[in-house]
């Protein structure tokens, strides 16, 4: 089952009753990996209560310090927001990114990423993610709580699996999908190179990086395709013409 390839990431989450809660919301729609980064309080009393019998969710939850370390593995995150940012992510309804995370399972992990209760993901957070979702709903009152935007989710993707157990997706031909860690590598990789030939400025950076981070996230390279893109890089260090006379 693709479910399986499919992880519920909670940051910094405040109330284990949430934590409880969220493991309820993903065992009621067949989804079994939850990550944890540095909650407040867990394991928890509380958290076991509110699993309403989900226990094995909590019993086997990974525990990481950083986003980075929760979604190792992953080769598409989506990230969950409620408020517009300053530069413009690939917005998903719940529906397009159930159906987007279903496909993507078929060839590795994939996560769902909610942020903190009273602030949801940092700008660094969400320039981990390959796309972002948002759940419409009263704009004048856009407070969901975490484990209730997770049983929406969940329940969109549940519907997504069964569709796709009826039309399964035609995967051949395409190459092994990039993990989070291998794009951060070459994003290190494509930065470095940047600065070199003095097309980014690291004392004025803007929002440069960002922007290309957009860019590699809606194109999704594989892993032939981005040791192309990392070849690249390889040779325009390699060539002197671009270096400054000293």
């Amino acid at each position: 089952m693709t479910t399986r390839n499919i992880r519920v990431v909670l940051i910094n989450t405040t109330h284990p009753g949430n934590i409880g809660a969220t493991a309820r919301a993903m065992k009621n729609m067949c989804l079994s990996d939850l990550a944890l980064v540095s909650p407040a309080q867990f394991p928890s009393d509380e958290a076991t209560a509110r699993a309403s019998g989900a226990d094995d969710l909590l019993a086997s939850a990974s525990v990481a310090e950083t986003l980075e370390e929760a979604i190792a593995g992953c080769h598409w995150v989506v990230g969950t927001t409620a408020r517009p940012r300053t530069i413009g992510w690939p917005t998903l309804t719940p529906r397009e990114c159930a159906g987007q995370l279903v496909e993507k399972a078929t060839s590795g992990k994939v996560a769902m990423v909610f942020g903190r209760e009273r602030m949801g993901l940092t700008n660094e957070e969400v320039d981990k993610c390959q796309a972002l979702v948002t759940i419409p709903g009263n704009p004048e009152y856009m407070s969901l709580n975490v484990a209730s935007a997770v049983q929406i989710l969940a329940y969109e993707v549940h519907l997504a699996s069964l569709q796709a157990a009826i039309e399964p997706t035609d995967i051949r031909g395409l190459g092994s999908a990039s993990s989070s860690e291998e794009m951060e590598l070459y994003y290190e990789h494509l930065e470095q190179v940047l600065v070199e030939i003095g097309f980014l400025d690291p004392e004025n950076p803007r929002k440069l990086m960002r922007r290309l981070r957009r860019l590699y996230g809606r194109a999704g390279p594989d892993q032939v395709e981005l040791n192309i893109l990392r070849g690249i890089l390889t040779a325009i260090r390699q060539t002197e013409h671009w270096r400054k006379p000293k």
